[in-house]
């Protein structure tokens, strides 16, 4: 077993890794600082879900090829159901570690709120408080589904929530099902929360169901389990893969108990068509329990129907940014090029310990660990051919050669005022900033060519673009700027920049 050496140093010249938040079977999660934003922005952290296939020793083409489709398929899920209430893909890239380890990764979006299960563990829930998460759960699950995704995995480890505990975003697409038609089915997710059609606990018991179809009601089922963990406040355990028949005696006085048993009764059926057919029926069901009076005694409850809620609504955090990044195209190790692959870059700050940062996310849980979620290396440490290496500095050093000689003509160009009366071709546009961000003097992300703050809805006019950088000059500050000598005008990165339509 062997892990990536990943200390002290920069990823795509924009992730400084800060420290190990934790491993899976073939996943290691890392906490970054995103050098493009402002340290000040809630934004300024990411996640870094590296994929490290010498984790296990029983690695070979076929199993290699199928572990970096899966990794990219859960780029391709979290892409695809871009929405407020799941977790973010803000990137992805190829690199190497400090010892020459080529490692696959995505950067995701950091929440330090933590997860659900978590805060159970810290107070009991009250009902309102609940049913406020899950029809954030409800609204992003939705979403998922209409948009062909089957999450696989619903529990509340992997809930997380925001800083103010205010939103919370669906995390660990690892073993979702692109296509309903996708077979066979695979034995995945977690036993007290998975349902028959595809829980570990009753592999090689699929063809006993009556319907073994894998569908959203897969989903429903576990996101049941998990409003019965949020509402009573104690896991499902002695139900699993079996109906929720009864609740604890201090939850059956309440004038909700026997509307909400009858609700997670049905949608953890073990004949899939008895469940509810979607997550908005579910919750056309469940938000009932909003008009039930918790102050009443149990004398009192209600017996009569009740007009449901209609369809579950999404509660945005700040900056959610709707269009995804680029989609990945990772390759397996027959497949990658020299130039397919980044080196890394050391910077000065010390990787923390896990201990000193805050929680791990997304969730590793050791019972989906053998979901494969990971990728390739230089296999079995096969040594590159001389000839090969010859070849390569040959190359290298004709490309620094022709590199210098094109600086060096730009520079006596530039020098002499030759260019002064050419202007970009680049059409001026304008935008506004939907986070603090840093302004640099170039388009890259060097901790030396920082040149002061662009605020949060400062408004923009863009003079140029390089490589998802922006060349702008700041119209309207957001609010008054803290250094009052910083500059204007510089670089910044695109991705927090909102450009204004047309």
């Amino acid at each position: 077993m062997k892990y990536l050496d990943l200390e002290n140093t920069q990823l795509d010249g924009r992730y400084s890794v800060q420290g190990l938040l934790g491993r899976g079977s073939y996943a290691e999660i890392y906490l970054a600082r995103d050098s493009t934003v402002s340290a000040a922005s809630p934004h300024s952290r990411a996640v870094i879900k590296a994929l490290n296939v010498f984790l296990q020793d029983d690695l070979d083409r076929d199993l290699e090829r199928t572990l970096v489709e899966n990794f990219q398929n859960e780029a391709i899920a979290l892409d695809r159901v871009r929405h407020p209430n799941v977790l973010s893909r803000i990137g992805h890239g190829t690199a190497r570690d400090l010892r020459g380890t080529v490692f696959h990764y995505l950067s995701l979006e950091y929440l330090p709120g933590g997860d659900l299960a978590k805060l159970c563990r810290k107070k009991r829930l009250t009902l309102s408080e609940a049913l406020y998460y899950l029809e954030q759960v409800c609204a992003g699950l939705a979403h998922a589904h209409a948009n062909g995704i089957i999450h696989r995995d619903i529990k509340p480890q992997n809930l997380l929530l925001t800083e103010d505990l205010k939103t919370v975003k669906i995390a660990d697409f690892g073993v979702a099902r692109i296509s309903h038609t996708d077979s066979p089915i695979t034995r995945v997710g977690t036993n007290i929360y998975a349902p028959p059609e595809h829980s570990p606990m009753l592999a090689g018991q699929t063809g006993l169901l009556v319907s073994p179809k894998l569908t959203p009601s897969a989903d429903v089922y576990s996101l049941a389990k998990t409003a019965y963990a949020l509402i009573i406040g104690d896991s499902p355990r002695a139900f699993a893969n079996n109906p929720i028949t009864s609740l604890p005696d201090d939850v059956s006085i309440k004038n909700w108990s026997r509307k909400f048993l009858e609700i997670i009764e049905k949608a953890t059926q073990t004949d899939s068509r008895q469940r509810h057919s979607s997550v908005n029926d579910f919750w056309n069901d469940l938000s009932i329990l909003k008009n039930f009076d918790e102050t009443l005694s149990s004398a009192f409850a209600h017996d009569g129907e009740t007009t449901a809620v209609s369809i579950p609504q999404p509660h945005f955090s700040e900056a959610f940014d709707l269009k995804p990044p680029r989609v990945p195209e990772f390759k397996d190790s027959s497949e990658l090029s020299f130039n397919d692959i980044k080196f890394p870059v050391q910077h000065r700050e010390p990787m923390a310990e896990a201990q000193d940062l805050i929680r791990p996310q997304p969730n590793l849980d050791p019972e989906i660990a053998e979901s494969p979620k990971f990728i390739p290396q230089n296999p079995a440490g096969k040594k590159v051919p001389r000839k090969i290496i010859s070849k390569l500095a040959v190359g290298l050093g004709t490309f620094i050669l022709f590199a210098g000689a094109l600086f060096a003509t730009q520079y006596y160009v530039r020098s002499n005022g030759y260019l002064s009366g050419i202007k970009s071709p680049f059409r001026s546009q304008t935008g506004v900033s939907t986070t603090d961000i840093n302004l640099r003097s170039e388009p890259n992300s060097v901790v030396d060519n920082r040149v002061g703050v662009v605020s949060k809805n400062s408004r923009l006019k863009i003079l140029n673009e390089s490589n998802n950088w922006y060349e702008i000059e700041i119209v309207e500050h957001g609010r008054e700027p803290l250094k009052p000598n910083d500059t204007d005008h510089g670089w910044v990165y695109g991705k927090y920049v909102k450009i204004d339509e047309n």
